[in-house]
């Protein structure tokens, strides 16, 4: 199956670098998406250029996967005719009129919340102190944080604070998958954004670099999700 595969807040298609061949070796064709990161909307039309271009000729079907924030902009993009099912990894899915800052400030702080810098713009990036690592991303392997440290890139507000439409989720089959030591998105806001929108849930122990930490466990679900949305097992 087709699928595409959208990274976080900062991230870049190497979030899926452990997942991707995972899911080749299953029999799918991936693409992973890189954002402008400059607003929801921005990252939203751009997704959803990728999913043309990336299903010219076949019409699909598609699914898709997002990480993070990522989990924002495929909710938006879900809208797509061609999109059947999607998957959230310790990802946002938002309601109609709700933003990502909305979502993160009903909960009590992430402890990634100390480590987070505004730029002279309003940007915001993370600040990978050894005590960040520490304490958001105890378990990566030093090659794994030396993936994330080679993302590093700065997201503006924009992608925090504007409305989602419509939510995908409101019509199609959703997955998710909490990331039970998660200090960066809470795990009680994510197992509750899945509960409502009554995702298939599974749970992994871990933090937030979840595609690092347990690629065969994302990959399982994709695999899932895929052979659930098109019929075939």
């Amino acid at each position: 199956m087709d699928i595409v595969l959208v990274h976080g807040a900062g991230g870049r298609p190497t979030t899926w670098s452990e997942v991707e061949p995972l899911l080749a070796a299953m029999g799918h064709r991936t693409v992973a998406v890189t954002n402008p990161l400059t607003s929801l909307e921005e990252d939203v039309a751009h997704t959803t250029a990728v999913v043309e271009e990336f299903i010219e000729g076949t019409a699909g079907p598609l699914l898709l996967v997002g990480h993070s924030y990522g989990g924002a902009v495929i909710t938006n993009v879900g809208r797509h005719p061609a999109v059947r099912g999607l998957v959230y990894i310790a990802a946002f899915g938002p309601d109609e009129g709700e933003t990502v800052n909305g979502i993160v400030e009903r909960y009590e702080p992430a402890e990634i919340s100390a480590y987070m810098r505004r730029g002279p713009n309003g940007e915001w990036k993370s600040e990978a102190s050894e005590e960040f690592w520490a304490e958001i991303g105890p378990d990566l392997s030093p090659a794994q944080r030396a993936v994330v440290e080679a993302e590093g890139r700065k997201a503006e507000n924009l992608i925090f604070t504007q409305p989602t439409g419509k939510p995908a989720w409101g019509t199609l089959p959703s997955w998710y998958l909490v990331a039970d030591d998660d200090r960066t998105l809470r795990p009680d806001a994510q197992r509750d954004m899945a509960a409502r929108m009554g995702a298939v849930t599974e749970h992994v122990p871990g933090s937030h670099y979840t595609t690092l930490v347990h690629p065969r466990r994302v990959a399982d679900l994709i695999h899932t999700a895929a052979t659930a949305v098109s019929g075939t097992s």
